[in-house]
């Protein structure tokens, strides 16, 4: 588009975050009130990609066109946005257009590095490298399980925040139990390296995750990140993060690679960044620190969360509540507790549903000990979850 346009909401972003939002705000504002900028013609649900990854569903099933998502009444900006000029109220988009706004909701996602591990870019399909971290690689990770007959299985996770804490355990919990229905797992190491410290954040889950290791012989190696693989040689090159200086090469029959992640470069290089390059809000209004009419959630956010759809499922009522009183004038009404959501997959027909809040206590939904192992537990991740998403999430109802 060229020249100017004005709406009185405009929501950067498309994804989970930015269609619940908006389809909360269109309920209650004219037609045409509200505006997403988003490019992609795809909307994905990327929880069951850990499924997909695992054999279980196709990848054609995560997906749906980004029109049929749209909240009746809303205009949809096929567009990249380039950046922000808040004090003008504007945002600049990436065809030279611009949009000015009476109230900017951000919520663009999470990008994922995938070039900050040396080699990795062209290789995720090849040479045992796969990762379920888009939906052009997560195709690649059911073939490389099953075509691994001894040596070392790695499964990594970052030092930066990812998508769902959780995830790189789930796909590494599923292949395991495939190499053991194979009959393979006495000649297969399994091996967890991770740039984080400790299995999970939450203590109370982290024990059963601990615990769930070595029950099943799987070996978790902390302060260790990836930085590099050697793709013909099959070697992953880790920097150790407790021994500044010092790296660890080790071989491997196959490797599932969660990428570092980050806000996306446009969110780092605007004025509504903090210091991290991340959306710089307030963790319980979600009220950007220096632009009142301008709010973040989501992945790409600074709220101090598990970044999951389950925590955006929670985030997007008081954004768009926030943005209504913020039209109006008045004192905002809503408040975030923190509360995000983890459905860990330890197995085939079995998960451990991870809620809690900013402060780590536990937030859950059940009557029951959800650090258990459960089948119905994986059932909901599997069937009613999805369903929930598509039917109620993003038609602002749930």
């Amino acid at each position: 588009m060229s020249g100017s346009q004005h709406y009185k909401v405009v929501i950067v972003g498309g994804g989970a975050a930015g269609i619940s939002t908006a389809a909360r705000l269109q309920k209650r504002l004219a037609k045409g009130d509200v505006a997403i900028v988003d490019p992609s013609q795809k909307h994905y649900y990327q929880p069951l990609w850990t499924l997909v990854g695992g054999g279980v569903g196709t990848r054609e099933a995560t997906m749906r066109d980004e029109a049929s998502v749209i909240p009746p009444g809303a205009v949809w900006i096929q567009e990249a946005a380039r950046s922000f000029s808040p004090t003008d109220n504007a945002v600049e988009l990436a065809s030279g257009g611009r949009l000015t706004y009476d109230a900017l909701v951000v919520c663009p996602g999470i990008q994922l590095d995938w070039h900050k591990v040396e080699g990795l870019e062209g290789n995720i399909g090849k040479h045992g490298i796969c990762s379920n971290y888009s939906y052009e690689t997560v195709a690649a990770t059911w073939p490389a399980i099953q075509q691994v007959a001894d040596g070392k299985a790695l499964f990594t996770h970052p030092n930066t925040p990812i998508k769902c804490g959780g995830a790189p355990q789930k796909i590494m919990y599923l292949a395991e139990s495939t190499f053991r229905r194979r009959g393979v797992r006495d000649r297969v190491e399994v091996h967890f390296y991770s740039g984080m410290g400790e299995s999970f954040t939450v203590p109370h889950y982290a024990r059963k995750l601990d615990e769930l290791m070595a029950r099943r012989k799987i070996t978790p190696h902390y302060q260790r990140n990836l930085v590099a693989v050697r793709a013909e040689e099959r070697v992953a090159v880790f920097e150790q993060l407790d021994r500044p200086g010092e790296r660890e090469e080790v071989p491997y029959s196959m490797i599932h690679v969660t990428p570092p992640m980050s806000a996306p470069d446009f969110i780092k290089q605007s004025p509504l960044a903090n210091a991290a390059g991340w959306i710089d809000v307030d963790k319980a209004t979600l009220q950007h620190a220096r632009y009142p009419n301008v709010f973040g959630l989501g992945d790409a956010s600074s709220l101090p969360t598990s970044k999951t759809g389950a925590a955006i499922r929670k985030q997007a009522p008081t954004a768009a509540a926030n943005v209504l009183a913020c039209l109006r004038g008045e004192p905002l009404p809503a408040r975030y507790a923190g509360y995000t959501s983890c459905p860990i997959v330890t197995d085939y027909g079995k998960l451990i549903l991870a809620e809690f809040d900013y402060d780590k206590n536990l937030c859950e939904t059940f009557p029951f000990d959800q650090s258990k192992e459960r089948l119905s537990m994986y059932l909901l991740k599997k069937h009613a979850l999805p369903k929930l998403y598509w039917h109620g999430m993003l038609k602002g109802r749930a």
